[in-house]
């Protein structure tokens, strides 16, 4: 199924996502990968605040090419997302709302995404000129210093992602290859 959706994300729209929906993200997206996501879980160590107040927000796992003349931003594709799995689970804990990556998610993630009625998507990797196209602003607002890795706070319109792991669990990377082994049989 096919939906439009705004960011941040409501529980009540996370609750209508199933795994497999291709969804349309509008709104504000931030970015965060691992160096960001180390430093956030530091912070968070030693009692401090995040630089980002996370609840309901999405995170793009992406680290962006430099901006051509005239964009806001260079070819911003996902990254793996098991690289922020150590991270993840605390970040849902304390109201992330979605996560936006590539790849699988481990067991733990799972079960937090299902405990915080969270989400998890996939963008299409390997498409990062074309996903550039829906961002529309693009700004530093934590670690300038780790350059590409920093936090930026993006403005997309009709983001393309697919809900891989919905906040039941189901797990679409799963359910994908038990149907197709069942057509393969028949």
């Amino acid at each position: 199924m096919e939906k439009h959706i705004e960011a941040p994300i409501k529980k009540d729209v996370a609750n209508s996502l199933h795994a497999g929906d291709y969804v349309y993200i509008t709104g504000t997206i931030y970015t965060a990968r691992d160096a960001a996501h180390k430093r956030m879980y530091e912070a968070l160590g030693r009692g401090e605040e995040l630089p980002v107040d996370i609840r309901e927000q999405m995170i793009y796992y992406m680290g962006p090419s430099p901006a051509r003349e005239g964009r806001p931003i260079g070819s911003a594709g996902p990254t793996t997302a098991s690289r922020m799995d150590k991270y993840a689970p605390q970040l849902l804990d304390l109201g992330l709302g979605a996560m936006i990556g590539k790849g699988k998610r481990s067991p733990e993630v799972i079960e937090a995404i299902k405990r915080n009625q969270s989400v998890y998507f996939a963008a299409v990797g390997g498409a990062g000129a074309l996903l550039s196209k829906c961002i529309k602003k693009s700004e530093v607002v934590a670690y300038d210093d780790l350059g590409t890795e920093a936090i930026r706070k993006l403005e997309v319109e009709d983001f393309p992602v697919v809900v891989v792991i919905d906040c039941e669990g189901n797990n679409l990377y799963e359910t994908a290859i038990r149907e197709y082994r069942t057509l393969k049989e028949e």
